[in-house]
């Protein structure tokens, strides 16, 4: 494997780079606009833990293979996967005529909130623009992007960390903080982003913020782990765990190990928990109490970079 860019990489018949997992270590959903989407404030950090994309060269054929942990009929149809769509729509923007083979070896669960399907568009994007003769560059890669769902700009800039606003398209990079090991409790079942909105409406209907309520956010203030989990609040949290009282006690027993902040990510059903400086490394093996459905524990870390593009043959 070469670390290459520029020409190198434009030369290459074959790409690789880790489709790296996220969590929202602050997620509120705000107002609801005409078109039917949510304005949103979120604070986004990448995980070590990420999906393998390889993208080779083809003379016309287009192609996607995906294999991995995750089930199959998770998966769901092609057409539908937003690696497949992100590289259609690079295609389309680019003028890419050639063809393309598509590898994605899954690692990130799926439907727990970690935007693996983001992630894999974001790093399509990249991957096929680090090989084209005349590269997009980022900013039209984020135009892109936007088109796709709320967390794939963020998945597709060059920020390991950034707060973003709106429907996820307004991004300000920050310093990550520390690097941590970070535990992932994933249980046996899945939280649809829909729904999950849905159930949120009906309760904040009439309280629901208009606003941008970012002005309690310091950039300066988000590099510290203890302020960070001073500000952690997901708004999925309530409403999830009122249809899955199991996320309410998968939180409270990470809190119990001494994790800070311990929440859900995204719309669920993930929850994590980000382990003190003197516990980095240290694997917990209990991921749930008695009588709790089956629950998988992974221990990834915290990301202080964006993995790079590189090139394979």
């Amino acid at each position: 494997m070469t670390r290459a860019t520029g020409a190198a990489l434009r030369s290459a018949r074959t790409v690789q780079v880790v489709a790296q997992a996220k969590i929202n270590l602050r997620l509120r959903i705000l107002a609801r606009e005409a078109s039917g989407f949510h304005q949103l404030e979120t604070l986004l950090l990448r995980l070590e833990l990420g999906d393998v994309i390889r993208v080779r060269r083809a003379a016309t054929a287009r192609t996607l293979d995906v294999t991995g942990e995750a089930d199959p009929s998770a998966i769901g149809p092609m057409e539908r996967n937003l690696a497949w769509r992100a590289a259609l729509a690079y295609a389309d923007v680019a003028g890419w005529s050639d063809g393309f083979a598509i590898e994605l070896e899954k690692r990130i669960p799926i439907g727990g909130g970690l935007g693996g399907g983001s992630a894999d568009a974001g790093a399509v994007l990249r991957a096929l623009d680090a090989m084209a003769a005349r590269p997009l560059g980022e900013a039209a890669l984020l135009r892109i992007a936007f088109t796709l769902g709320a967390d794939v700009p963020f998945l597709t800039s060059g920020h390991a960390y950034a707060l973003a606003w709106g429907r996820g398209e307004r991004l300000l990079a920050l310093s990550p903080p520390p690097r941590r090991s970070v535990v992932l409790l994933v249980p046996s079942f899945g939280v649809s982003t829909k729904e999950a909105y849905g159930w949120l409406e009906g309760p904040r209907a009439s309280s629901m913020p208009v606003g941008d309520a970012t002005g309690i956010l310091k950039p300066s203030s988000l590099k510290s782990w203890t302020h960070i989990a001073a500000l952690a609040v997901n708004d999925f949290q309530e409403v999830v765990s009122t249809r899955h009282p199991e996320i309410a006690a998968l939180v409270a027993g990470l809190r119990d190990m001494g994790c800070a902040p311990a929440m859900l990510s995204g719309s669920g059903s993930v929850v994590f928990g980000v382990e003190p400086a003197e516990a980095l490394g240290v694997r917990f093996v209990d991921a749930g109490g008695e009588g709790q459905p089956t629950v998988r524990a992974v221990v990834t870390a915290s990301a202080d970079r964006v993995e790079p593009v590189v090139a394979l043959d």
